[in-house]
Formats: structure tokens, sequence, C-alpha cells
């Protein structure tokens, strides 16, 4: 089961970023001697769940026959929405053993699934009530993958990403002539981060000095994606009609709020699940100071020039960056400033 969460997981996390209201999903089907037959995952809202992409998949390859069990992310879902029941689709095939990483956060709906398919003979196991560090780890994974979708069911609020770079000297300032003094890797992490999120959030002071693009660039983003929010934190109305033009061009929809203590809500509303906050000294102090924050990661340089990620999490332990490719609790490498 292992090796099957583990895919699963991976190809859930593919699409982190794109699947907003919805959370992200993966699902795996075994035939009855544990061999993987297909591995799918949820790409956008409307579009197929990720059982239903699975069980899709599998008949498409001649596969189905050979389906014994579905080892899924999340609970199954057992209700209508813009698609079926996950659990009726589960129920038409031969599988008859569903593994669940996580149950369903929504207290509308939680269990729904899960009773659905054991009043209908299913065996349904839960990761949690295995013991031993890989299944606690696989768990923990489940958790992170919808931790941004569970605290917004929760509270209407999207999760607040901060990331800040610090300098040895404390300074988030980058050296005269450079944008940044933190490694390649580290701003592959960037924008991974970008990718993996719904929106972006800065300040007008960030737009007004660096007039930054804030899209994903060092590697590709979600093929037909919804604009991604972009969230400019202006009390005095100063962001510049250029700069808003150029961001819009790009793909972003932006907005502008003049409380940074609403942007979780006005995100939440819009149907963001998970926020990036690339911001100055003064808009992170403020978000600090308020509360205004679920996960924070710090990239610092060392005095001997090493390189340092370490995350912090408000409340609990679940975070959706443990899933980032490249990124750690805490790592440290040699800081090499990108040209």
């Amino acid at each position: 089961m292992g090796r099957a969460f583990r895919a699963a997981l991976a190809e859930a996390s593919r699409h982190m970023g794109a699947t907003a209201p919805n959370p992200p999903v993966g699902c795996a089907i075994l035939d009855a001697q544990g061999q993987i037959l297909t591995v799918a995952a949820h790409h956008r809202a409307g579009a197929p769940h990720a059982e239903a992409l699975a069980l899709r998949t599998c008949a498409q390859q001649g596969l189905i026959d050979r389906a014994a069990t579905a080892v899924v992310t999340l609970e199954p879902c057992n209700h209508t929405g813009r698609t079926g029941p996950c659990s009726e689709a589960i129920l038409a095939s031969p599988i008859r053993a569903v593994w669940v990483g996580a149950a369903d956060p929504n207290p509308r709906v939680a269990g729904g699934g899960a009773a659905r398919l054991r009043a209908a003979g299913c065996d349904v196991r839960l990761l949690a009530d295995l013991a031993g560090p890989d299944a606690v780890a696989l768990a923990a994974g489940c958790r992170a993958l919808i931790a941004p979708f569970v605290h917004w069911s929760r509270t209407g609020r999207a999760w607040m990403t901060v990331k800040q770079a610090v300098a040895a000297d404390g300074s988030m300032i980058p050296p005269a002539g450079r944008t940044t003094f933190t490694s390649d890797s580290a701003l592959d992490v960037a924008h991974r981060l970008r990718r993996a999120t719904d929106a972006v959030v800065t300040g007008i002071g960030t737009v007004l000095a660096d007039r930054p693009g804030l899209d994903v660039r060092r590697m590709p983003d979600h093929a037909a994606r919804a604009g991604r929010l972009l969230v400019v934190c202006d009390r005095r109305g100063r962001l510049p009609d250029d700069w808003r033009a150029a961001a819009t061009a790009r793909g972003f929809d932006v907005r502008t709020c003049d409380d940074v203590a609403r942007v979780p809500a006005l995100l939440g509303e819009a149907g963001a699940l998970w926020a990036l906050v690339e911001a100055g000294p003064a808009l992170l102090d403020a978000m600090r100071a308020g509360g205004i924050w679920d996960d924070w990661l710090t990239i610092g340089v060392t005095p001997d020039g090493r390189e340092r990620m370490d995350i912090t999490v408000r409340n609990g332990t679940d975070t959706p960056l443990r899933l980032i490719p490249g990124l750690a609790a805490s790592r440290e490498e040699a800081c090499f400033p990108a040209s």
C-alpha cells in the first residue's frame, strides 16, 4: 500500500494550484496481487475526480476486470456536484477494497463516502489506523495535501504561506545590482510555490520599488488554468495602471485590498484555497503581528555563505509545504546568487 499511496500523492501534488475550489486528490487502482494498474488525479474543478479518472483510464486500457483495490488520498465523495459521486463510480466497478489517506474534512459530508461504500459491502480502511513510520509519514502527506482545503472548509479563509528571504545581516534587501541573494535552487522552490498556490499576495511598496512579475517562469505553469489571483495591499490607491495592465496580460486576476487583515477572507470568497505572500518587511511585519499567516518559509543565508530553509507552522504540524519538491523543514546548501 505504501507504494500506491506514494504514487497517488505524487500525482495529486502535480495538480496543486489548479483544482480550487476543490482539493487536490490522487487515486491508484491495484489488482488482487497489489500491482498498480493506473494512477490518476483530479485536474481542475468540473473535470473528473481522481477516482473516476482512474477507473476510466483503467477501462480504456482494458484492465478494469483486474481492478480490486482503490487507494485514494482523500475519502471518496458521496454527493453530486459538477460530477457524480465517486462512491457510486467505485461501486459500479469490480473494486471491493478501498484505502483512504484522509477523511473528508467537510462537516456537511464527512464520512458519507466511506459509509456508503461499507454499506454496499466494500472493505474500507483508513491509513491513519495503521502503525509504523511509513504509514505515519504517508498519512501526514495526505493531510498536508489538503491542509489549505481543510482550512478553507472550516473558516472560509485561504491558507496563507509567507515566503521570506533573509541575508546573513538580517536584511531582506539584495545587494546593489541584484534582484535576489538566494540560490538557483531557492528560486526554483519559489516558482514551484507560485505554481502550487491559487493566489499571490504582495504589497504596494514591493510593486513600486521592484515592479515584480510574480508569475511562474522557471517551469511550465498549469495549462489552461483560470487566472491566478494577485492581491496588492494598497491603502492609498497607488497601484500603477501600467503595472496592473501588464500583470493582467500575464494571466493574473489583479485585485487590491486596503486592509491586510481582510485578505484571507477576500481570497476565500473568491475560491482560492492557498495563497503565497511575497512582500517586503512592512507587510510581513503587519502579517506577523496580526497572526495573518498559516505557515512561514524562511530562506536564510548564513554568515559562511550557506543557505537554510526553515518552515514554521502556526497551528499544528500539517503544512502543504512538505509536498513541494526541493523543500524540507530544515535544509542547508551552498548559496550561489542567481544572475
